[in-house]
């Protein structure tokens, strides 16, 4: 028994070392700033068919199928991360989508001057467009869902009943992050998926600035890279690395069909109507 544990200990290690290697950035590049964790160019695929592949999936099946090969607890975000809303009969809150990501972060620039509103308007403008631009909104198309990074910067709300309709209106699939959203109200009605620490009430201006576009973030202690898949329901959010889109959505679709088959079973025993949960 030893022997067996010893051995399957050994082939771990062994899988580990077998990851890719990076570079070694020069010492000139250190000093310029150096992107470290690759990531894979997926700009020219269209996400639309990845996200249909795992529509209907949920983050339990995804889960399940991401222990299997190995990746048990590395890639779910924390309980903070909870819709905002759930649909308990189309389920419209679900997220199926290839992340784009933003990072914002504190600004250390001076606060909003007290000037006369129309002065003011302009400078919150200017920093809307200069500052903290949601460039990332470029992006958007059918497939793709908003990963926004902001831990720790106060009360600002990223996501409102605005910029987000207008992502939805390119295709997108939903919007996490680790910060706040705003106009909730609203957010609701237009059924907007959204998945969030908590919620906020104020604008960028003044707050905060954008750090970056594209680039991996950490949302939910999960790491969160362009081009991976996002799953979210009402368990959470899951997070597929996009080397792995394939085997998973095979496994997870495994699990979840076996899993119908034996509940649709008790449903017809207790003479229950067959639902969503249940149909082939």
């Amino acid at each position: 028994m030893r022997r067996t544990l010893s051995l399957a200990l050994a082939l771990c290690a062994a899988a580990a070392f077998a990851q890719p290697t990076r570079r070694n950035p020069t010492d000139a590049e250190l000093a310029r700033g150096a992107d470290l964790i690759p990531v894979p160019d997926t700009s020219a695929v269209d996400p639309l068919p990845l996200a249909k592949r795992y529509e209907g999936l949920r983050v339990t099946d995804v889960v399940d199928a991401l222990q299997a090969i190995g990746l048990q607890d590395l890639t779910s975000m924390d309980r903070s991360i909870r819709p905002l809303w759930r649909d308990t009969e189309k389920f419209a809150h679900r997220i199926y989508g290839v992340a784009i990501t933003g990072q914002y972060v504190p600004s250390n620039m001076e606060r909003a001057p007290k000037v006369a509103l129309e002065d003011f308007e302009k400078w919150h403008s200017f920093w809307y467009r200069n500052y903290a631009p949601e460039s990332f909104s470029r992006l958007v198309r059918p497939g793709t869902v908003v990963v926004i990074d902001a831990h720790g910067v106060g009360n600002v709300g990223f996501i409102g009943s605005n910029n987000s309709l207008r992502w939805k209106s390119q295709g997108m699939a939903g919007v996490v992050t680790n910060a706040g959203c705003r106009d909730t109200d609203e957010l609701i009605v237009q059924k907007i998926p959204v998945y969030s620490a908590y919620i906020s009430h104020g604008t960028r201006p003044g707050r905060i600035e954008t750090a970056s576009i594209n680039k991996p973030v950490s949302v939910g202690g999960a790491l969160v890279r362009p081009g991976d898949m996002v799953v979210a329901d009402g368990d959470g959010v899951v997070v597929v690395p996009r080397e792995h889109v394939d085997r998973v959505a095979e496994i997870a679709w495994k699990v979840a069909n076996s899993d119908k088959a034996g509940r649709r079973k008790l449903y017809e025993k207790m003479g229950m109507p067959l639902d969503v949960t249940v149909r082939p």
